[in-house]
């Protein structure tokens, strides 16, 4: 599986080229798919949600699996408070 490390930094300055970088992540993955890990992911936005979004259609589009691992808390409760936790390939929290 292909694993696309987010940055620290997630915020709308930066979601141009992430996009760009996820896309780059996507075309790369071979048929097990694609791990975003967010573990390093400290400072961020709701362009952030945008970006998994984008990322998932993306996997979707080539027909392979996308898993978020790592996320922050603060991540879970915005994906939460959007009402897209449901959409998005969260692995379990950590303790759950």
């Amino acid at each position: 599986m292909q694993v696309f490390a987010l940055p620290a930094v997630a915020s709308i300055v930066q979601a141009q080229a992430l996009e760009r970088e996820v896309d780059a992540a996507v075309a790369a993955a071979d048929a097990a798919g694609l791990q975003v890990d967010a573990s390093a992911l400290t400072e961020f936005d709701t362009s952030a949600i945008a970006l998994l979004l984008h990322a998932q259609r993306a996997a979707r589009a080539r027909g392979l699996p996308l898993r978020l691992s790592a996320a922050p808390p603060k991540l879970r409760d915005l994906a939460r408070l959007y009402g897209v936790d449901e959409l998005l390939p969260l692995a379990p929290a950590a303790g759950t």
